[in-house]
């Protein structure tokens, strides 16, 4: 049983950066493709570019499209931008949708994820991390209209299993959002899941330890790393940082900013056994 069925009505909405036009129109052909009904975001121009709009326009159209009759929420890109925006938005008064974004959208999966929504970390209709890749697109349309439950794949850090709940996603954005208004560590026993981009190795060093030090990792129970794209050769770096952690571990997983991208689902309890490289959502 899937998320999603052929029929129903989703919405986009660019809570963060602006994407090109093209570029969403083509990824809203695929959706309807999918059998979706496809309402697009209206982008404004504004005084800084990075910018899909103002704050206040940016949150409006997210909680104008969330509020609507459609079944699902699909952010058309990250860049920067939804940590401006996400204390203008009601989260608690917010129904049930499903959601996908990544990368910047960090920020959004978990202040959803902190009044029990679950949400999708997965590619979004205006890049071309999904326009430009069947393989991220199969891997979406599989969480959300078929429930896939399981994957098989990454390369053993640290063996072992455990069993919480999924959470993360951006380990920069992770990081930049400590210390705000409704900021918390990750429930007890949580499984991490994290990737990121164009972080050189002493800056995701600068990422992680920030992290450790607000006490982000002090409730986690294992640990699922992604893909990082651009950013040298971080594997000394994640091995001094989490290894130390008494965790399980398990590394090269591809999800995140890469090729044939996995959809993983956020706020939902999963079991790792990173010895065998699988992670079953329970």
């Amino acid at each position: 049983m899937g998320l999603l069925s052929a029929g129903d009505r989703v919405a986009l909405v660019s809570p963060a950066g602006p994407a090109m036009a093209s570029r969403v129109a083509a990824g809203a052909r695929v959706l309807r493709s999918w059998g979706l009904e496809v309402t697009a975001p209206v982008v404004e121009s504004w005084s800084l570019p990075y910018l899909a709009g103002s704050d206040r326009a940016r949150a409006e159209e997210f909680v104008s499209a969330w509020c609507s009759d459609v079944a699902a929420v699909f952010c058309v890109r990250g860049g920067y931008g939804c940590l401006r925006m996400t204390d203008l938005v009601p989260w608690e008064t917010l129904p049930p949708r499903v959601f996908v974004g990544s990368s910047d959208v960090t920020v959004l999966h978990a202040e959803l994820n902190a009044v029990g929504m679950a949400t999708v970390f997965g590619p979004m209709p205006g890049t071309a991390d999904f326009v430009d890749d069947p393989l991220a697109q199969q891997r979406l349309h599989e969480v959300l209209f078929t429930g896939r439950r399981s994957w098989r794949a990454g390369t053993t850090v640290v063996p072992g299993t455990a069993r919480g709940v999924l959470t993360g996603g951006n380990a920069a954005l992770l990081a930049a959002s400590v210390g705000g208004p409704r900021w918390a560590a990750p429930a007890p026993g949580a499984i991490a899941v994290l990737e990121d981009i164009g972080e050189e190795p002493y800056r995701l060093d600068r990422i992680l330890t920030q992290l450790l030090r607000a006490g982000w990792f002090a409730p986690v129970s294992g640990i699922v790393l992604g893909s990082w794209t651009d950013c040298g050769d971080v594997s000394a770096v994640l091995a001094d940082r989490l290894c130390g952690l008494g965790v399980p571990v398990l590394g090269e997983f591809g999800f995140g900013h890469c090729a044939g991208s996995w959809s993983l689902p956020l706020g939902v309890p999963a079991e790792l056994d990173a010895s065998a490289g699988s992670l079953t959502l329970l």
